[in-house]
């Protein structure tokens, strides 16, 4: 038998021949043999030619996401070949010295809605589409066979999950538990993470190569760190010299392990002050002037009627940082909101500087690092974006 099929409008195969991984339900023109969510299926055009395989999606704006361009079976040794040139290219592109990096990355590797973490010797992943669900024993064995873990460790959760019907699921998979907290290096730095409790697999892996730059800048100067969750930039703030440092969370936890990994990282307690603190409320209470602002806020726009909204907030947290920083003074300012493109993250700072009366040069765009690929046509997938800015007068 042929198999569950989704026929394409006329002229509606284009992104796909293009390199796009999802088909949108507004190009379908039909739905053969009845799938239910996570099934496997042929996409064909309208001509009737196979451009690609990929699981149906339970209801929402994507009927399918994509595995393949060609007309293959989706099993464990479909699977095993995506996971090992993942695993290669990061043997390529992960600095040496970094025991922590992401291991798959969705549509960037060909595996939608997959997610795997390396934490030095445990994979914590995540399973986020019933697609995903389907292949989840393949991957499993995959990383187990190429990367021979001590653990695997699963933390599926979210409302894309939840979308496609199924419930959020974390827990050993595989292996040991990872302990907690679990120790990981970025080249001299030393940082704690909680795999089994902190957000997305426990720490920002992304936000590596940013805290290079940051590092770098620091030295001499007062660092303003908001929304600093577990200390990732306090830290590399503190290592490359920073005269003092204050790190601003709203979260207990984070703070507390924040705390921690500038004790392991053998810094002073006078250098650094940690505040538990709601960042906009921070910026209209504390007037203290900085050198270097980080500013790494959580998704401000989670769906995509949210984003005239996550740009007010963009624009007022960047306007707050504008007012405080010294002149000549630096500001790393990020999005992980990928219904917010570069584009309007820029348009937002410019209009935050102008209202601040600020004169402001943007030195480079910032993104995540080479472990965190993405297909060339899928947009979505460049989810960080971020600026670093520095002020004039």
């Amino acid at each position: 038998m042929r198999g569950p099929e989704v026929i394409l409008k006329a002229g509606r195969e284009g992104p796909v021949v293009g390199g796009h991984p999802w088909v949108f339900s507004g190009a379908v023109a039909a739905i053969e043999g009845s799938p239910g969510p996570g099934a496997v299926v042929r996409v064909r055009d309208a001509d009737g030619h196979v451009i690609g395989c990929g699981t149906v999606s339970a209801r929402g704006a994507i009927a399918v996401r994509l595995f393949s361009r060609e007309d293959e079976a989706i099993d464990a040794g479909f699977v095993h070949r995506r996971v090992r040139a993942a695993v290669e290219l990061r043997r390529t592109v992960v600095p040496a010295h970094t025991s922590a990096y992401r291991l798959l990355n969705g549509e960037g590797d060909g595996l939608p809605g997959v997610v795997a973490d390396w934490y030095d010797g445990w994979v914590v992943v995540q399973y986020m589409t019933a697609g995903a669900e389907g292949i989840a024993a393949f991957v499993d064995a995959a990383i187990e066979d190429l990367c021979s873990p001590r653990g695997i460790y699963e933390r599926s959760e979210g409302t894309v999950r939840r979308g496609d019907g199924l419930s959020d699921r974390c827990g050993l998979r595989h292996g040991e538990q990872p302990p907690a907290p679990l120790p990981i290096v970025e080249g001299e730095l030393r940082f704690l993470v909680d795999v089994r409790r902190g957000q997305k697999t426990g720490f920002f892996l992304d936000q590596r190569e940013n805290r290079i730059v940051a590092g770098k800048l620091a030295e001499g100067r007062l660092v303003l760190d908001v929304f600093g969750y577990t200390g990732g930039f306090a830290v590399s703030a503190g290592i490359g010299g920073a005269r003092r440092v204050v790190s601003v969370d709203s979260s207990t936890p984070a703070l507390a392990l924040a705390r921690s990994n500038w004790v392991e990282n053998g810094l002073a307690a006078e250098r650094v002050m940690f505040v538990h603190a709601d960042a906009f409320q921070y910026f209209r209470d504390v007037r203290e002037p900085a050198d270097l602002i980080v500013l790494d806020p959580p998704a401000f726009a989670k769906r995509r009627r949210d984003v005239p909204a996550a740009l007010r907030g963009y624009r007022e947290i960047n306007r707050q940082a504008f007012v405080r920083l010294e002149r000549a003074g630096w500001l790393l300012t990020c999005s992980c909101s990928h219904h917010v493109s570069a584009d309007a993250l820029r348009v937002a700072i410019m209009n935050a500087a102008a209202e601040a009366g600020r004169s402001v040069q943007i030195i480079r765009q910032l993104g995540p690092g080479p472990d965190h690929p993405v297909a060339v046509a899928h947009t979505e997938g460049d989810y960080l974006k971020g600026y670093l800015v520095r002020v004039l007068d």
